[in-house]
C-alpha cells in the first residue's frame, strides 16, 4: 500500500508536481501524455528540466507507472495509489472539526523494544493523521478519527486497545498532547501566501491559467495541514487561533477556483 508522505516540503518542485498529479489525473482517466504533464507543471510555474526529475521521484515512489499509448508516452497511476488519493480527498476537501458530541478516541499500545522500529513507523503514522501522544504509549484523536487508527494498526500488523471515551476529566490538555505551535505555522504559512497566487479569497481569477495556479499553489500550502490537524473544538484552542481563517480561506478557494482550475486542465490534455 501506498501512503502519502510529507518528505518535500510544500512549493518544492516534487511537492507540487504531486498536488497536479493528485488533483487531476483521476479526473481525466488515470493517464496523462509526458508533454501535457509538463505543459501542466508549467503553468504552475514549474520548468520543465526540474519536472522530469520529481516525475522520476514520483515514479520512484510508486504513484505513477510509465505507460505509453497509442504511441505516446505518458503515465499512468499505480493501482496502488488510487486508494491513498482517495482518503486524501476526504481529508483535504472536507476537514472536519470536532462538535459538543462527538467523543475521544484513545489508543493504548505496547511494543517491545526489538520492534523499535515498528514502534516509530506507529507513532509516525498516528501522528501524521492527526493524533497527539498524551504517553508515549497513550494516544488520543478525535473520535472520526478511529477507522484510520484501526487501519494502521491492521497495517502494522499490531495489536492495541482502542478506548472511546465521552469525558476527559481534568480536561484535555491539547497543548501538551499536540504539538500546537507547529500546526499553527502551517496554517500562518497558508494565510501568509494568500494573494501571492490568487488566494485571498477575493474570488476566482478571470483567466483560466491563473485560476489553475492559484489552485495548485493553494492547494500545495494547505494538503498537509488536514492531517496534522486533528480538528479540535474552539474551546480547547487558543482565541487567536488561526485555523479557522485557513480552513475557510481554503474552502472558498475549493469552491469558486477549482472548476475553473479543472476547465484549465480539460483545455490542456483534450
Amino acid at each position: 500500500m501506498i501512503h502519502d508522505d510529507w518528505d518535500s516540503s510544500p512549493g518544492s518542485t516534487t511537492s507540487l508536481l504531486r498536488t497536479i498529479v493528485g488533483t487531476s489525473l483521476r479526473r481525466i482517466g488515470g493517464w496523462i501524455a509526458v508533454a501535457h504533464l509538463v505543459a501542466l507543471a508549467g503553468a504552475a510555474g514549474l520548468p520543465e528540466p526540474r519536472t522530469r526529475t520529481a516525475l522520476a521521484r514520483l515514479k520512484a515512489k510508486g504513484l505513477l507507472v510509465a505507460e505509453a499509448r497509442r504511441g505516446v508516452a505518458g503515465y499512468a497511476l499505480a493501482p496502488d495509489a488510487v486508494p491513498m488519493l482517495e482518503r486524501g480527498d476526504r481529508r483535504i476537501y472536507h476537514p472536519r472539526t470536532m462538535g459538543p458530541a462527538d467523543r475521544w478516541c484513545l489508543v493504548s499500545y505496547s511494543v517491545p523494544e526489538s520492534n523499535r522500529d515498528l514502534r516509530h513507523q506507529l507513532r509516525r503514522r498516528l501522528t501524521w493523521i492527526g493524533c497527539g501522544a498524551v504517553s508515549p504509549a497513550l494516544w488520543i484523536c478525535p473520535e472520526y478519527l478511529t477507522t484510520e487508527v484501526e487501519e494502521i494498526l491492521a497495517e502494522l500488523g499490531l495489536t492495541a486497545t482502542v478506548f472511546l471515551a465521552d469525558e476527559i476529566r481534568g480536561g484535555p490538555q491539547v497543548e501538551r498532547w499536540w504539538d500546537l505551535a507547529s500546526i499553527r505555522a502551517r496554517h500562518d504559512a497558508f494565510l501568509d501566501g494568500a494573494g501571492t497566487d490568487g488566494t485571498d479569497g477575493t474570488g476566482a481569477p478571470d483567466d483560466l491559467a491563473e485560476a489553475y495556479r492559484a489552485w495548485i499553489r493553494g492547494l500545495d500550502r494547505w494538503r498537509i495541514i488536514p492531517y496534522l490537524d486533528p480538528g479540535l473544538p474552539a474551546s480547547l484552542l487558543p482565541a487567536d487561533w488561526p485555523g479557522h481563517r485557513s480552513t475557510a480561506l481554503f474552502l472558498q478557494l475549493r469552491d469558486q477556483v477549482l472548476p475553473r482550475a479543472h476547465a484549465y486542465v480539460s483545455g490542456v490534455v483534450g
